[in-house]
């Protein structure tokens, strides 16, 4: 394992655990298992693919912080623009105000979105604070421009089953994991789920395609079912990252496009995780031609310097607010909308985008990502390895049957994440699914220690099957 820790590091290392629980209460973690079960990391900086612990240690950073980080850590580009900015304007109220970053920002994004031929382009953004809110501002908009029309019936959503969009109320209103969902139930507004197009789930002798239609026709029969009640549909382009980083054939997107069309009802594309790049095409609609009528954008939108989210939809959306009546405006507000400092950092990563021709590298990084990724199909206990793009999703079961996923109690993913910790790699598993997302300067040497040590840590955790 890369990296050097003495006594003295690993004792300061300590004093910071002990600091941290004391006071801290993390995110998406039991915190009884700290630090004993799950081990509590504490980071003094980060370098490209890199986190260095308080102690010494190196981490590859395979998951790109939660899917945020695109370049590496620290990159200066981002770093300089938001120093320059914070020099200059680092807040100001955007209801009734303006500033250059929001601006420009605005403009390059909808000159970038995602165009289908025949369709209005999206052309308006409305700023938010995080993915979650993101998402929440989209839903809320969808149901009140029905509303504004009289169409008070259309108060229905419709989201995939095993979709993850937040957890907001809202947001989690039309989530289907029921880990995050089940005990906030009596919370949530209705949402009625549509069948996921999930290729893993293809029978003897289906393929993707066979599962996109499959699902798709169960989305046709959802909507007639509910003729007049529905407002929108949300869903997560090409990958259900949450969900166990669940992937599907563009066919779906294309044909939920045009049912979304048939039954007046708008396509709400959440590109928060998979946008920027992850799935090959700056966005994850490009891949089957269509736009949707609003776009959810976060994480890797900043990349992954600060929290902002943006919503883009269509003039017709944005005219349906439009009246004397204030009731009728859409009143959503964030003390932090439109942040110069997050606009600014969101400006220099797009320039990245431009300057270093990304999408070309990513390409060219994804095959010897599944170059190296295939090996890891014929060990033991694996189920299915798939990709898209810089996603790379490996899925352990029991002797490898898809239909026999390990006892709970085994926590192999959780044995796995720790065994590959050991190593200096990051990788945080959904349940028994590991997978690699990392960030977009990862080099051949970084990605040969990842499979090195993806295969150990596998070997490891199905040790105990």
């Amino acid at each position: 394992m890369e990296g050097f820790h003495d006594a003295d590091m690993i004792a300061a290392a300590d004093a910071w655990r002990a600091r941290d629980l004391d006071v801290l209460w993390h995110p998406c973690t039991q915190m009884r298992e700290h630090p004993d079960v799950l081990p509590l990391v504490p980071i003094e900086r980060g370098e490209g693919a890199w986190l260095v612990g308080r102690d010494g240690r190196r981490y590859l950073d395979a998951v790109s912080s939660w899917w945020t980080n695109l370049f590496g850590h620290a990159e200066p580009r981002i770093a300089r623009a938001i120093a320059e900015q914070a020099m200059t304007l680092e807040q100001v109220i955007l209801a009734g105000f303006s500033h250059q970053p929001a601006v420009e920002l605005a403009e390059k994004l909808l000159a970038i979105a995602p165009r289908e031929s025949g369709r209005a382009a999206l052309s308006k953004v409305f700023y938010a604070d995080n993915g979650s809110a993101g998402v929440e501002v989209a839903l809320k908009m969808a149901f009140h421009w029905f509303r504004n029309r009289g169409e008070d019936r259309r108060s229905k959503f419709v989201a995939l089953e095993n979709g993850y969009h937040g957890e907001t109320i809202g947001a989690l209103s039309v989530g289907d994991i029921p880990l995050y969902r089940r005990v906030y139930a009596p919370l949530l507004a209705e949402c009625l789920f549509a069948p996921s197009p999930d290729s893993y789930a293809a029978g003897p002798g289906e393929t993707a395609i066979d599962c996109a239609d499959r699902a798709a026709d169960g989305l046709r029969d959802l909507l007639e079912r509910h003729p007049g009640e529905v407002c929108a549909l949300i869903l997560e382009p090409r990958v259900q990252c949450a969900g166990g980083m669940r992937m599907h054939d563009p066919r779906y997107l294309r044909r939920a496009r045009e049912l979304c069309d048939a039954h007046g009802v708008f396509l709400v594309a959440d590109e928060i995780a998979v946008g920027f790049g992850r799935t090959g095409s700056l966005f994850a609609c490009e891949q089957a031609g269509v736009q949707p009528d609003l776009l959810c954008l976060s994480k890797g939108l900043t990349g992954g310097f600060l929290p902002l989210a943006a919503v883009l939809c269509t003039q017709a959306i944005y005219d349906g607010f439009l009246d004397d009546s204030r009731e009728r405006a859409f009143l959503h507000s964030h003390s932090y909308t439109g942040n110069p400092l997050a606009c600014a950092a969101a400006l220099a990563s797009l320039a990245i985008f431009e300057s270093d021709d990304i999408l070309a590298r990513n390409r060219a990084t994804a095959a010897r990502m599944s170059r190296l990724a295939a090996p890891l199909a014929a060990l033991p206990h694996m189920a299915d390895v798939r990709q898209a793009g810089m996603i790379v999703a490996f899925e352990l079961t029991q002797g490898g049957d898809k239909r026999t996923p390990f006892d709970p109690a085994l926590r192999v993913g959780l044995r796995a994440y720790r065994a590959a910790l050991r190593q200096g790699v990051v990788l945080r598993p959904l349940g028994d699914t590991l997978y690699w997302m990392p960030p977009y300067c990862i080099d051949d040497e970084q990605l040969q220690l990842l499979a090195r040590v993806t295969r150990d840590a596998i070997l490891e955790a199905t040790a105990c099957a």
